[in-house]
This record gives C-alpha cells, structure tokens and sequence, in this order.
C-alpha cells in the first residue's frame, strides 16, 4: 500500500430514515465525506446476515449479504414499495440500532416488494443464483429454517435433508420453492446494490477493506451444505470448538463455539473451499483483513460442553500451506494480518514468511519504551489503528485506563488531558511511519464509551452505534484532511492550508 489513511465505520452505523445503515444514499454521502477528508480507504466490518449477539461475526453465510442493509428507497424507486409503506418503516434519528425492531418489521416489506417483482427481474435474480453455487444453498437453507420453526439444521426433523443427501435437497427445493425464490430475490437485491455502491467509491478513488473472520457459525449455510471441511461427527456435532484463552479482553478467555475445520481433509482438496470464500470476499473488497490470523499458527481449541475457553489447548494451523494458496491465487487482492492476541515467535515468522501487513493498535501502546505499539518502534509494513471495533474509542480508552498507562501515554505524547490526548494518539498514528493509519470514525468525532462498537467476551448490547445525521460535517472533513495532508498520507494543498493559518492569525 501507498502511504495513506482510512476510516472504520461499519455500514449499520450510517445514518438513515429507517433505523439502520444501508447501501444507498447515506453510504454514498459518507464516501464523499471520506473523499473530502482526504482519506484513501473506508474499513468496513463483514457484511453477512447478522448471528448471535447481532454480531456480524456469527453469521449463518459466509457467502451472503445481510437483508437488512438493502436501501428502501432504492426499492422505492424500482418500484417495488410505495411511499406509504416507507413512511411506515421510518423511525426517529438515533444513535443506537434497535434490532427487535428491525427482525420484526424488515422482512414483511422485503416480502412486499417481492410480491411486485417482474418477470425479467425474477430471471436475473434467477441467472444471478446460477452463477454464484452458494446462492442456491443458502436459500435453501433460510427456506427450510422457516418452514422447521427457525431450529439449528442438525435438528430438522427430515434427515435426509439434514445431511444434505442430494436426492433430500431436489425435493425440499421443489418443495419451498417460492420461498426459495424469495431469498434468491433478497440476495440479488443485496448485491446489485453493492456492486453499485462499490462502483461509486472506487470511482472516488477509494478503497473498502473489509473483515473475513476466521471462523463460521455452526448454525450456517456452510457448515449445513459443507460438513466435510469442519470436524464434525454424524449428527453433525463438532467434539470441539473455537476460542481463546484468557487474555487482556477475558480473564476466563472467549468461548466462541464455532466448529473448527478439518485442515488436513481441506489441505488434500486445495483449500477450495477457501478459495471460493476469498474469491466471494474479494468481489466486495478491495483489501481483506484476515481476522484471528494467530488461528493460522496454532488456534484454541476448546472441548464441546466446556463452560470457559479456559478448558482449551492449542492446536496447529495451516500456516503457509493456506497462506501460500490464498497470496498466490488472487494476484490482484491484497490482504491485512490481523496479528493481536496471545503472539509467539511462530506468528510473528508467519506473518513475515507470508508477507502481509500486521496490526499495530495505539491504545495497546503504553506499558513502557519496548512496547511494540508505540510508533517508534513501527516498520513500515504495517497498519496502524487508534484502537479496532474491539477495542473502546480513544476517549473512552483514556477515561478507563489505569494512572500507569496514562501517565506514560502523557509523558509520551508531550501533552496532558482528555482530549488532549485523544488528538495526540490521532496524530502519533497519522505520523508514525505505518503504511496505512485507520481510526473509528468515533474517535475524529471526540465519543465516548457509549459510543463503543463490541465489548469481547459481552453477548448483547454490541453492533449498535450509528452515526446521527449531521455528524459528517464539511467543517470535520477539512480538519481531517488538513492533518492527513500534513503527514504525508493525502496530497497537500499549500494555498488552502496557508489561508486557513491567516484566518487563525
């Protein structure tokens, strides 16, 4: 990467008239916001049908967008809803997204419009599902899950459905095929608008990085239509499952009980199923972020049943022979390590044998001079964040941290005070030597812990901050601009700075 900045803002925290973010107006507002900031890059979170938790990180597609990001006034104007039934969907501006809201409204006007869809948009949506083999799955599987009462696949009363024996999935998708189609439909809204957002900002000359986690949801698509890439027993049912140990987020660790993947089965089949999950994220994303990349060295192994991660152990992972496959086979897409958590001398040499940028996080920073967050210790293939979703925003981290870390993060940065600070960890990232330097959008607006993305560890309550209407203003950007400009990350424009410095004079 080119010397440059960007900004983290998950697509559910844009603003809108309907209670969350979504891919028409609002986000194309925000992109020329990003334009006018002088930013190079805008760092999303995974943008699949929301899990547990209303965590993007649960989601039952590896493959597929969430419903309740396609715009409504984009449908609106295809002709698929009417006024009145946006006026019924909008709700008052606010800061939080009200999920059991939107899970109860949404998908009756999604099958409103799905009423009026023509015929030659129910052939593309049709040609769309044939071109893209998960399509099919995945509707399918929202299909059955309706009609079985919304319980896991490996309960579905019909067995032969349950272990996706062919003869089983003909028949269930001749039977619910209208529900069938309209999850095809939903899935072709989601990504023709997209496609159309994606347009827009690489026409502005930005990119979007966006997260690939690690794992899947047992309860997914994937692991329903795939079981033989997960280690599985008969009934479906992973012996262990993922997590980590106890560290600086847990002190019992993060039981995540995702299923863990066969590696040795996946490294005999070329790691295609892996190839078809990069490729499908690679049609979104200009730049991946490889999410848990410590689980490619060795991951965290916990038995199923256990009641903390504690009970867990590590076990070897892929490493280069995944690595290798992935850098290899998609020339033209570029790839962010996301190396935080328990780091050994075997992740920091996978991580340089294969090539790719590491993390560094300014709020991990100050502990004392040999830590390796603080920017004098950087090389310059890396990416620095103020702090990720995971982490608080940087004034909330000022205000929770201990006297320890603040009175050397003072000392460090030369200055003293809330926000005082928050403005100098700004500007150590955007001067540290870093090839790309990524804030929250929270921490240019000043927010505090309120306004965090996800507690680790914290089952509800994450996933919900949005921006409120207004908050991206003209007089924001500028400033932005003016400090990304001064190190070096976006051109500077000699004649505007010099006229700002005479009006402050």
């Amino acid at each position: 990467m080119k010397r440059s900045a960007g900004i983290l803002l998950p697509i559910f925290s844009l603003p809108s008239d309907y209670g969350i973010g979504s891919l028409g107006a609002e986000a194309r507002a925000f992109a020329n916001f990003l334009q006018d900031a002088g930013q190079s890059w805008w760092q999303i979170l995974p943008v699949g049908p929301a899990g547990a938790g209303d965590s993007p990180y649960a989601s039952e597609s590896t493959f597929a967008g969430n419903p309740l990001f396609i715009d409504l006034d984009i449908l609106a104007r295809d002709g698929l809803l009417t006024e009145e039934e946006l006026d019924s969907a909008r709700v008052p501006a606010g800061d939080k997204v009200d999920y059991a809201a939107l899970k109860q409204n949404r998908e009756p006007l999604l099958r409103k419009a799905f009423s009026r869809v023509s015929g030659e948009t129910a052939e593309a949506a049709r040609a769309f599902a044939e071109q893209r083999p998960w399509v099919k799955e995945y509707a399918l599987y929202r299909a059955a899950k309706r009609r079985f009462g919304d319980i896991a696949w490996f309960d579905w009363p019909d067995k032969g459905l349950r272990r996706h024996e062919p003869w089983a999935v003909e028949h269930w998708r001749v039977e619910l095929a209208e529900e069938v189609a309209f999850h095809t439909c939903v899935q072709h809204w989601f990504f023709t608008q997209w496609a159309a957002l994606k347009a827009y900002v690489n026409d502005l000359g930005l990119g979007l990085i966006g997260d690939l986690p690690i794992y899947v949801s047992l309860d997914s698509a994937d692991v329903w239509s795939e079981r033989k890439e997960f280690l599985l027993d008969e009934e479906g049912r992973p012996s262990k499952v993922a997590g980590v140990p106890p560290d600086y987020f847990s002190e019992d660790g993060q039981l995540w009980g995702n299923p863990l993947y066969d590696w040795a089965a996946m490294k005999t089949n070329g790691f295609g199923w892996w190839i078809r999950r990069v490729e499908g994220a690679s049609s979104l994303f200009d730049v991946i972020r490889l999410d848990h990349f410590r689980g490619l060295e060795s991951y965290w192994a916990v038995p199923s049943g256990a009641k903390t991660a504690r009970e867990g152990a590590w076990e070897r992972g892929p490493g280069m022979d995944l690595l290798g496959v992935l850098t290899s086979w998609f020339h033209d897409t570029a790839y962010i390590a996301e190396d935080l958590g328990i780091l050994t001398d075997g992740v920091h040499q996978l991580r340089e044998a294969s090539g790719l940028p590491g993390m560094k996080v300014l709020e991990f920073a100050f502990s004392g001079p040999d830590n390796a967050y603080l920017p004098h210790n950087y090389t310059p293939h890396c990416v620095c964040y103020t702090g990720t979703h995971d982490n608080d925003t940087a004034a909330g981290w000022y205000a929770s941290a201990s006297k320890q870390e603040r009175a050397f993060a003072e000392k460090y940065l030369g200055i003293s005070g809330a926000e005082a600070v928050r403005l100098a960890l700004l500007r150590a990232g955007q001067g540290s030597v870093a090839e790309l330097f990524i804030a929250q959008m929270q921490d240019y607006l000043g927010l505090g812990s309120e306004s965090r993305i996800n507690v680790p560890g914290v089952g509800q309550g994450n996933w919900r901050w949005r921006l409120l209407p207004g908050q991206t203003a003209a007089e924001l950007a500028e400033e932005i601009r003016s400090l990304t400009a001064l190190y070096g990350r976006c051109p500077w424009r000699p004649e505007i700075e010099r006229n700002k410095s005479t009006k402050n004079d």
